[in-house]
């Protein structure tokens, strides 16, 4: 029986129920980058540049590429469970959650293996300044024993999410955040662990969340409900979840794949550089954690709505998704740029030099934010609606093809910060462009082929 299924995510006004479910999720996501954000002021102000640009350069996008690897793939559980959900089909959500988590476990281990084992190796070849090599490996090494922790935390406030419930893996992240810059504090100021104490602090905290999310599923009333020895995968709903993850897990790559290309360029300036751009990086994920909070809630907006065969309320949701968009993005986009210097030196309150460059990016790129959204807004429909392929070929073209082409034909004629910061903006018009193209085409050809 699917005693939540009468929510306001198929039934009632979109606007108000998709604003409180966006709102919680971005209160969590404000959170999540509170956690992350704490490793690195506290890094940046007691181990100075060297340790801000360990903690946030090159090792930041090693994460993202494993990571982004596997929620990638998890994405697709997510999107199956929300449709199965607002279909009634109480069967195939239990089987998809009980594979989701079995995915979870083994992904973890096996990214485990291949961090520990090959970092050393992936930051010496992207050009990391040398004398912060083996601190920035000593990070790797330590975060990569988390991975299962952290994907069974992910992928169980995925189920969540999905079937619209956005309270509880909120409030999982708030103890986890306190937890986290608690032990921050004690590892790194008290303990001059270093590097190493980060590391060992968001371990511990990735324990405790997936121990607690577990702990949620396991006493679910309902057709989410996760029974410990049903774990397993189930071949049937493993495949329609690789038939939708796979792909967002290419893109994902890809996407990552241009950003440690962007991050090997910013290397080759020198430290102060690469501290700014990890500086700036922090600050910029307060409106990327806006974006993403904003994409997964019209995801399952759309892919519930879909499920129920409600195609008028998908389009709906992708309306009331852009006035949100907007709505945080001027603001932000606002404050970024008339007060970069007060926000950059929060990282490096004694590097007038980092201050200075990490000031230049924002006044670059905060401006050109607005362009980003229909990415984010037209892809998270679509995916909701199970649709990948498309998508996937569509990002890897516009944002990580022609950012690899910009960065390979144009940075060695124009060896200049501002090159590479031109990237950002000239791939999210292109990508939006043709996001709202396929939209449009996808909504009057193929929507009506709802899920059998």
């Amino acid at each position: 029986m699917n005693k939540k299924i009468d929510n306001s995510i198929i039934t009632g006004p979109i606007l108000g129920s998709m604003l409180m479910y966006f709102l919680t999720l971005l209160l969590g996501s404000f959170f999540q980058q509170l956690y992350n954000i704490s490793d690195t002021l506290i890094v940046g102000n007691v181990l100075g540049p060297e340790g801000l640009a360990s903690v946030g350069g090159s090792s930041a996008i090693i994460v993202n590429i494993f990571v982004g690897i596997f929620m990638g793939l998890s994405s697709g559980a997510t999107v199956i469970i929300a449709q199965f959900y607002g279909a009634r089909r109480d069967e195939d959500v239990s089987k998809a959650v009980h594979t989701a988590i079995a995915l979870a476990v083994v992904g973890g281990l096996i990214i485990t293996y291949l961090g520990y084992t090959f970092s050393r190796s992936i930051v010496i070849l992207m050009d990391t300044a040398p004398d912060i090599v083996d601190s920035s490996v000593t990070y790797l090494r330590i975060f990569f024993m988390g991975m299962v922790f952290n994907f069974v935390y992910n992928i169980g406030a995925g189920i969540l999410r999905a079937v619209g419930d956005s309270k509880r893996p909120l409030y999982v992240l708030i103890v986890s955040c306190f937890i986290n810059i608690f032990l921050d504090i004690l590892f790194v100021v008290y303990f001059k662990m270093g590097v190493a104490g980060a590391a060992i602090a968001t371990i511990i905290c990735q324990f405790i969340s997936a121990c607690i999310v577990i702990f949620l599923l396991t006493r679910a009333n309902d057709s989410y409900k996760l029974v410990l020895r049903k774990i397993r995968f189930d071949i049937h709903m493993l495949v329609k979840i690789i038939s939708i993850g796979l792909p967002a897990a290419i893109q994902s790559t890809m996407y990552t794949f241009s950003n440690l290309l962007i991050q090997t360029s910013i290397n080759r300036f020198g430290l102060n550089y690469i501290a700014a751009w990890a500086a700036y990086g922090k600050l910029d994920s307060i409106f990327w954690m806006g974006i993403s909070s904003l994409g997964i809630a019209v995801t399952t907006f759309s892919g519930q709505n879909y499920g129920a065969g409600r195609l008028d309320r998908v389009k709906e949701s992708t309306k009331c998704a852009f006035g949100i968009a907007l709505s945080i993005t001027i603001p932000i986009t606002l404050i970024f740029y008339f007060k970069a210097a007060e926000l950059m030196s929060f990282f490096t309150p004694d590097s007038p030099e980092t201050i200075s460059i990490g000031v230049q990016m924002m006044h670059f790129l905060a401006p050109f934010y607005f362009t980003f959204l229909g990415v984010e807004i037209f892809s998270g429909t679509l995916r909701g609606m199970g649709t990948a392929i498309i998508p996937m070929i569509i990002t890897l073209c516009g944002i990580c093809a022609l950012r690899i082409v910009w960065i390979k034909g144009v940075l060695p004629f124009y060896p200049q910060i501002e090159t590479i910061e031109a990237s950002y903006p000239i791939t999210w018009i292109t990508t939006t462009i043709l996001f709202l193209f396929y939209y449009l085409y996808y909504m009057k050809f193929k929507a009506n082929k709802i899920i059998k």
